[in-house]
């Protein structure tokens, strides 16, 4: 049976006693700055309230002339500065704009007319992560209209080997984590998610690299035509998938790692002939699409089980985990879940080298490991670890040669952009990709045990079909201030509608901001060095705040080199 470490219900903000721990390398929280708590802060000012005014943004400072420098190498220098300024300015302005009905925005190469054209002719395509409605039926999501798009290019799903997962939360992470343990071992590994936070090609990498810009759009020319012929049309996921499985098998990959889009039965991905499939957490999510209560949304997960195949789950709600037993006994896939059938367990520690952090125990006939530090933060991550491990290990009973030292090796390493990372130090502002209920409140318990904090404010955009409610009822017991915001799609959440239910359900006050900008901005108001800024509820939420940083950081470097060295 799993055993859990003793978790807090109230969620502590004070920095608690370390405890000496045996080090184990590893790279995990390597943004977070955890203090001696021997070290007495000084007193501060009161912090001022937020404000309630939204009318008028406040005006940015205005940029002062680099000073003359003298020598023709500080002209160059400064000419080149105030150009990457201008560039970088004109970027800027980009992102602060809200763009609800834009499918993807990513970072083009200059002078590219194919990679353009690429971006346009996926735009044409339904998309229904950005759909306000979509229906799940089997018009919309077609597997055999998957399969002819991919016998008219070579069936490249058969090429490669792969493991195929799906859960509502931590398919990311959990794919993200055995990639790196399978390319450690010297194998040439192909990972494809989703959503992507700014740029598209994010979904497509192989051992770390995403595709290249020229390599995604010739595939998306291959496709153009093809997709033209076949109806009903295949979506943008359809095009994507066969981008990546086309883009694998090229490249002769190995072994693929493969997240499902939305449920699993009827998603693009599901025309694998896996060599594990797994399934994460599940809770409420899609429930327009997937259907109302967990166990519909499990049987679509479950859908992805092959005959064979072994399966390897978490501890699940006891409804979910009858249907999943239930199916696969139906189907003929092995199922083994860890924590029950395999022996598991995970604790959470402090050490002066790792700070907080988790380490789990993992034991299975082929496999061992023991106190292994979790290298993502998070009781979620933790377990979704365990569920990496088994992955592996049933990969070894496939003949796949995997050494467990390597695999630790390759699992200190993973880093995944978007989940609880630390995107600003001054303030501190910290982005999750949290999106339901139940990750919401993974998310506040992993702030409370790692991030020491005085205060923290938390920005929340979600979309309107997700369970509000629910997300509203987690964020009211870990925020102490709340600012609503839109979410970059159309399917958004009105931010003032969820102001007035957030104050209804639980007498709180909140704020409201019509753009991400907006709300940085109050929020900035309001902190101070101590305080937290969350930004959460949705990755396209994480994805603009990840690009309006980063532009920020450019133009910090712009006028740092048009300055020169004085």
């Amino acid at each position: 049976m799993a055993t859990r470490g003793k978790i807090k219900t109230s969620t502590p903000r004070r920095r608690t006693t370390s405890v000496v721990a045996r080090p184990v390398p590893s790279k995990s929280v390597k943004l977070l700055k955890i203090k001696s708590p021997a070290v007495r802060l000084p007193t501060r000012p009161a912090k001022p309230a937020l404000s309630n005014s939204l009318k008028v943004a406040p005006k940015k400072p205005a940029v002062k002339s680099a000073p003359k420098a003298s020598g023709s190498s500080r002209s160059a220098s400064s000419a080149k500065g105030s150009a990457l300024l201008a560039k970088v300015s004109a970027s800027l302005a980009k992102v602060a704009k809200p763009m609800l009905v834009e499918k993807v925005a990513p970072v083009a190469p200059s002078g590219s007319s194919n990679w353009a054209r690429a971006v346009r002719f996926l735009n044409t395509l339904a998309d229904y992560e950005r759909l306000r409605i979509v229906r799940y039926n089997e018009q919309n999501f077609n597997l055999d209209r998957m399969r002819l798009l991919l016998k008219k290019i070579g069936n490249p799903q058969d090429a490669f080997r792969s493991v195929h997962v799906a859960g509502t939360k931590g398919k990311g992470s959990t794919c993200a984590m055995v990639a790196a343990m399978v390319q450690a071992n010297g194998y040439k590994v192909g990972l494809y998610t989703s959503p992507h936070l700014i740029d598209v090609r994010e979904r497509i990498c192989i051992n770390g690299e995403m595709i290249p810009h020229a390599e995604f759009s010739r595939l998306t020319r291959l496709m153009e035509p093809l997709v033209a012929k076949i109806k009903p049309t295949p979506s943008y996921f359809d095009v994507l998938t066969a981008i990546a499985f086309k883009w694998f098998a090229e490249q002769k990959v190995e072994i693929g790692v493969i997240e499902t889009g939305l449920g699993g039965r009827l998603d693009s991905t599901n025309v694998l002939k896996p060599e594990v499939t797994a399934i994460t957490s599940i809770s409420k999510d899609h429930m327009q699409q997937l259907g109302p209560t967990l166990k519909h949304i499990a049987t679509e997960k479950a859908g992805i089980f092959k005959s064979g195949v072994p399966a390897v789950t978490v501890i699940q709600d006891p409804g979910v985990e009858e249907v999943i037993k239930s199916i696969a006994e139906k189907v003929g896939a092995p199922l083994d879940i860890c924590g029950k059938t395999i022996e598991f367990s995970y604790r959470f520690e402090s050490s002066r080298l790792q700070g907080p952090h988790n380490r789990i125990c993992l034991t299975t006939p082929q496999t061992k490991f023991e106190h292994l530090a979790v290298p993502m933060i998070g009781e979620h991550q933790a377990v979704n670890c365990g569920l990496a491990l088994c992955i592996i290990d049933k990969l070894k009973t496939r003949g796949i040669a995997l050494n467990d030292s390597r695999c630790m090796e390759g699992l200190a390493k993973v880093s995944v952009p978007g989940r609880m990372e630390i995107i600003s130090t001054q303030p501190r502002v910290l982005v999750d990709g949290a999106h339901n209920a139940a990750s919401i409140d993974a998310l506040i318990r992993s702030v409370g045990q790692h991030i020491p904090y005085d205060s923290m404010v938390l920005i929340f955009g979600c979309c309107a079909d997700k369970d509000v409610t629910g997300m509203l009822e987690r964020v009211s017991q870990g925020a102490d201030k709340v600012i609503f915001t839109k979410v970059n799609n159309i399917r958004t959440a009105d931010p003032h509608e969820l102001a007035v239910r957030y104050t209804d359900l639980y007498g709180k006050m909140a704020q409201v901001a019509d753009t991400l900008e907006q709300a940085l901005s109050i929020a900035n108001r309001a902190v101070t060095k101590e305080d937290l800024i969350c930004i959460s509820g949705s990755f396209y939420l994480v994805g603009e705040a990840k690009k309006y940083f980063a532009v920020k950081q450019a133009e910090k470097q712009a006028l740092a080199l048009a300055a020169g060295q004085n």
